[in-house]
């Protein structure tokens, strides 16, 4: 008898589109990634590696978990703002905030009136009662933007005076003075790497200075015979005083005694202070400009100001990070360590039959804030070859590398979705 081939029982595109699963993935994430999981399905059967009956099953396997194509991680790498994994987890406040922004909105819009009102005014308004010492704020979509947008309004074609202990490079390579000289402002370099005095500044200070910025090395630390200007010191010289704090505490916080916070900078003579959102406030990325009426209404009138604005579903976030509930940063931040120890031991007796160990660990904030803090800790220690599977599990878990080992602290993990974690890890450990 002949044969037939076996490409001629690959299912056409419509019968397997047909499939009530397909069907329904189709309305939750769209038509065609539907249609490109089938077609890959359906090439994978011609070439032999896939039995054509399995072509709608492979295509169900294979579509994205969501519309968006991100996926939802359990942070158990003991950093508290992992960047790779997007900074700050926003709080269910916010989370609800978002979803409820999601349509349409009355973003620039008074309801009272029916007339223009000023974008996200709820939001700033918010910002603003948690920082009274700021005559005003406005917010933009990060902190190098805000920086951009200062530099721009302040000191296009002028000088910014700044330490050289202070030209700090940032995330993905991009470094501060050349972030400031595509302003068109010229960078007026003083003191040296570990040593610039109040001397310095006023020798450099004259009629073509923009303003004096102060940056925050939030990544980093200097010791040894090493002298810095604080706010207060910079604020006789006639200029405007910008001080970038970087990782976005409002007010003191007695856990990271080290790191500047926007009221304590404003009270010592800043004309304008910039945080992140998306740091040690616990919010969504954006740029927070506080300080002096004057100086915020110019930035905020500047052209700039537009390319750099946030939109519905940030405001919304950053309304109902600043003025709701204690964010997810935070309660990683306070974990108690015994606590974490308890869940850790839990975690390791629902593992029964898997190599794995309790073991001490130590967290940090992350984020490039607080490069010396240290979390006490407690982590699952695994073998390391279940680093890569745990990425890829339905649940996709990542820790870090230690000494051979997987360590997946809890720390960043929320408490309910333990049994996630430890089902991801017992699916590792019987492939």
């Amino acid at each position: 008898m002949p044969t037939v081939d076996p490409r001629r029982r690959v299912p056409r595109t419509d019968v397997v589109l047909a499939d009530p699963r397909l069907v329904a993935a189709a309305a939750r994430l769209g038509r065609t990634p539907v249609k490109a999981a089938v077609a890959a399905a359906q090439q994978r059967a011609r070439t032999g590696e896939l039995a054509p009956e399995l072509v709608p099953d492979a295509a169900v396997a294979a579509l994205p978990p969501t519309p968006g194509g991100l996926r939802p991680v359990l942070n158990a790498t003991g950093v508290v703002l992992h960047t790779n994994l997007g900074r700050a987890a926003l709080s269910g406040a916010a989370r609800a905030a978002v979803a409820a922004a999601a349509g349409h909105t009355d973003v620039e819009l008074d309801l009272v009136s029916g007339r223009r009102a000023r974008r996200g005014r709820t939001a700033l308004a918010a910002l603003a009662a948690a920082v009274p010492d700021a005559q005003d704020v406005h917010v933009v979509n990060n902190g190098a933007a805000a920086l951009v947008l200062a530099a721009t309004a302040l000191a296009a074609g002028r000088e910014i005076v700044l330490s050289r202990g202070e030209l700090v490079e940032i995330g993905d390579g991009f470094r501060l003075p050349d972030l400031l000289a595509s302003t068109g402002a010229r960078l007026r370099e003083v003191g040296t790497t570990n040593r610039t005095t109040r001397a310095d500044y006023a020798d450099a200070v004259g009629p073509d200075t923009g303003f004096i910025l102060k940056v925050h090395p939030s990544n980093f630390v200097v010791r040894g015979f090493t002298g810095a200007v604080e706010v207060a010191e910079l604020t006789g010289f006639g200029v405007p005083v910008v001080a970038d704090i970087g990782s976005g505490l409002l007010a003191p916080q007695p856990l990271l005694p080290d790191e500047p916070d926007a009221a304590s900078t404003l009270r010592a003579g800043a004309d304008l202070v910039i945080a992140s959102g998306d740091k040690l406030l616990g919010g969504p990325q954006a740029g927070l400009l506080l300080g002096d009426r004057t100086v915020i209404e110019r930035l905020r009138r500047h052209p700039l100001a537009r390319a750099l604005r946030v939109d519905k579903l940030t405001l919304a976030a950053l309304q109902a990070t600043v003025a709701g509930p204690e964010t997810p940063t935070w309660q990683a931040l306070r974990a108690d360590p015994d606590a974490l120890r308890e869940r850790t031991e839990r975690a390791r007796a629902a593992l029964a039959g898997v190599d794995v160990m309790v073991v001490a660990s130590v967290a940090v904030v992350g984020g490039g804030g607080a490069p010396e803090a240290e979390l006490p800790s407690w982590a699952l220690s695994l073998p390391e070859e279940y680093a890569a599977p745990l990425r890829r599990a339905a649940t996709p878990v990542v820790g870090r590398i230690e000494r051979g080992r997987l360590l997946l602290d809890l720390r960043c993990v929320p408490a309910d979705a333990d049994p996630a974690l430890v089902a991801s890890v017992r699916a590792v450990a019987e492939r």
